[in-house]
């Protein structure tokens, strides 16, 4: 946990999009951490893509893209993270895992 803290700004901001489901903003680097590591289980399988440009990762779970996450990252700390989670819009055009 303290090198995932140790990457993040003091004030980083994490905002999810769940579609149907709601958004999220999670405030701080204590919080996303705390945050990240509920999310950490081992069937997930993480893909490097560049998301508009930027650093980012497509979550993989059973074999469908579960989520895609996009870092901005300044002076080589992240200082924001935003993540579609919403299914109804991960099926579309350009996000395949394989």
């Amino acid at each position: 946990m303290s090198t995932l803290v140790s990457v993040l700004d003091p004030s980083v901001i994490l905002r999810a999009d769940h579609g149907a489901e709601g958004s999220v903003e999670i405030r701080g680097a204590e919080k996303v951490a705390a945050n990240a590591a509920m999310f950490a289980t081992p069937d997930r399988i993480e893909h490097p893509v560049l998301v508009n440009g930027q650093a980012g990762v497509i979550i993989e779970m059973n074999g469908e893209p579960f989520s895609v996450m996009a870092f901005t990252v300044t002076d080589g700390i992240i200082v924001a993270i935003d993540i579609l989670a919403d299914p109804a819009r991960l099926g579309g055009p350009g996000i395949d895992p394989r």
